[in-house]
């Protein structure tokens, strides 16, 4: 396997791998990973779909990626995916995936000319006092020591943030900014969360950032993740004879591990309450999904609250029984042995009582009921107890939802604080209260809250214990690489393999390892695409200095005299061509006429 960038191997088709007419495939996971491996094993691989069958331990695929309507309950959303124009190996894969809605178009069409069309922003990105706008101003607000600290760490080795708290390596000062605020709302950062994860992040994003604030950089589907991205894969998968067992708990898998050598001989599953499993002949390949953000979640409904299970989680015992078998397969208790840390709780709210929708429609200052971008990403509260953040995505967001219906996501990160409305910590509220306290934030008079909450939504909790724990201070070797070294018929697939330069919590990181591990076990002979190097480009990350300082220029000793040698020296190259184009120095001619002015004054 090797990386690649351009159309050259972008657009070429490999050749059928030799032996791949005698292999079997295994994959342990329904979830983004295994859909999407599949996938690349029939269109680039060109194994029969047949030879495919797909473990998954719920009775649907697609793992984190829902959008589940219970009708006793309402409508679920765990979470919500940020997508933007540089994830290579997912938009590779929804190029070959027809649109379920627009005849004669592929997945990435239809999201291409749907964001086209209707590209995103935010009007208000934060609120307080009862849903009044913030005055962040779409403003970073860092001082010049935060500014020295993003780069430090930026600048700093890998190895230097091993192990380390985000709250060890930024200051107070960093940590009271709108970049902070920001950045923790959208990706769910905690302060003890992992210094290194937050470096691959701002190199992973450093081009996004000027549209960072007012979330330019962002793109969403039409729906919810599942109506969007599962289903079309699920029915390309069926339509090509991939096989799902649905209901069916991988326990362990076996290896033989000798000379260096490493092979997978056997996947033990439960299915049923029946214990069954399959031997791995050397035709044989398995992809194993290790780990889970959604593992043990639990809903609530409108009247109950979400409960918190910390009992047997059966993905994350998987990992625990195979990484006891090597060294290299990682260390789980790493990320899954401190739930305080990891947990958080989201809701679904549907509105059903035609007085909520104009408090959204005034912070977002659109129609949610016009079909397009609504509040262009999260809202949050900054002065909630809970942190709370919400966000009304194009509607409908679901196809079966009713025309007066609006389906709106909202979560904390501090779950264990009593709210300013609800004083009770959010992962005790029912789906009641939580609404509650979410008009509250959204500046519904007091005195009309409990009515609302009661009678006008209903609201559906989700606990998850394990949702941000791919987060946790970690070291090289914590996680197992793609494919481990040795390895001859086995992968490791999801947010917790090591692959190069991503980073997690992202839909291409699963992509990304299913596309690794396909290519590298099948032998196919395509270059997997580069993770977009903007971190390498000079002209990114001069924009990025210059949004970084809310767009002030660069501040040389020297003053104007300063000023004018360096625009001077440089002015017809590409370098002052670099540093006026992005705002660093003035241009010539404005300096020049400012020393005038200044003249002219003397």
């Amino acid at each position: 396997m090797h990386y690649s960038s351009g159309n050259y191997e972008a657009f070429a088709r490999p050749r059928k791998p030799a032996g791949v007419d005698d292999k079997t495939a295994w994959l342990v996971g329904g979830g983004l990973g295994g859909m999407a491996a599949a996938i690349f094993m029939v269109r680039d691989g060109q194994m029969a779909g047949d030879k495919i069958t797909i473990l998954e331990e719920l009775n649907l695929p697609g793992g984190a990626l829902d959008g589940i309507k219970y009708p006793e309950k309402g409508f679920v959303i765990r979470g919500g995916r940020e997508l933007e124009d540089h994830m290579e190996c997912l938009w590779d894969v929804m190029r070959s995936i027809p649109s379920l809605e627009v005849e004669g178009a592929s997945m990435l069409d239809e999201f291409y000319w749907l964001n086209k069309d209707d590209p995103n922003s935010s009007k208000r990105r934060v609120t307080e006092k009862q849903g009044q706008d913030a005055g962040t101003n779409f403003k970073f607000g860092l001082s010049a020591k935060a500014q020295k600290e993003v780069v430090s760490i930026f600048l700093a080795t890998r190895e230097s943030m091993e192990n380390k708290r985000i709250d060890e390596v930024f200051s107070k000062e960093f940590l009271a900014s709108n970049f902070w605020l920001y950045w923790r709302t959208m990706f769910a950062f905690e302060e003890w969360h992992s210094a290194l994860e937050m470096k691959l992040y701002l190199h992973r994003f450093v081009h996004q950032l000027g549209g960072f604030p007012d979330m330019t950089s962002l793109k969403f589907t039409k729906y919810n993740q599942y109506e969007s991205f599962v289903l079309p894969m699920y029915t390309w998968l069926l339509d090509h004879g991939v096989k799902f067992q649905f209901g069916t708990t991988v326990t362990d898998v076996q290896f033989d591990i000798s000379d260096g050598v490493k092979k997978a001989t056997r996947i033990d599953w439960v299915r049923d309450g029946e214990a069954g499993g399959v031997d791995l002949t050397d035709n044989d390949i398995a992809l194993i999904t290790i780990g889970s953000l959604t593992e043990n979640s639990n809903n609530g409904d409108h009247h109950t609250p979400a409960e918190l299970k910390t009992g047997p989680a059966p993905a994350w015992d998987l990992w625990k029984s195979i990484a006891k078998k090597s060294p290299d397969f990682g260390r789980p208790e790493v990320f899954c042995s401190d739930i305080p840390k990891t947990k958080w709780e989201s809701a679904t709210v549907t509105t059903v009582d035609d007085r909520i929708p104009a408090y959204i429609e005034k912070i977002s200052e659109r129609d949610p009921f016009s079909g397009k971008v609504v509040t262009g990403g999260i809202v949050t509260a900054r002065d909630s107890p809970w942190l709370m953040s919400w966000t009304v995505n194009r509607q409908p967001h679901f196809k079966a939802q009713k025309p007066t219906e609006l389906v709106v996501w909202v979560y904390g990160l501090f779950v264990e604080e009593p709210g300013a409305y609800v004083k009770k910590a959010l992962q005790d509220c029912t789906g009641e209260e939580i609404t509650q306290e979410w008009l509250y934030q959204i500046g519904v008079p007091v005195e009309d809250i409990p009515e609302l909450a009661a009678t006008g939504a209903k609201t559906v909790p989700s606990m998850m214990p394990y949702v941000t724990s791919f987060f946790m201070p970690r070291q090289a070797g914590d996680r197992p690489a793609v494919v481990p070294e040795g390895s001859v018929n086995f992968a490791f697939i999801g947010q917790f393999a090591e692959t190069t330069r991503d980073c997690i919590f992202t839909t291409e990181y699963s992509v990304r390892t299913a596309m690794e591990a396909t290519y590298q076990l099948l032998g196919v002979e395509r270059g997997v695409p580069e993770v977009y190097n903007s971190t390498y480009d000079l002209r990114f990350l001069l924009h990025a200095t210059k949004i970084l300082a809310d767009g002030a220029e660069l501040n040389l000793p020297g003053g104007h005299f300063a000023q004018r040698l360096l625009v001077n020296q440089f002015d017809k190259t590409e370098v002052g061509q670099l540093l006026t184009d992005f705002g660093l120095v003035p241009a010539l001619g404005k300096t020049q006429a400012h020393d005038r002015s200044d003249d002219a004054i003397a």
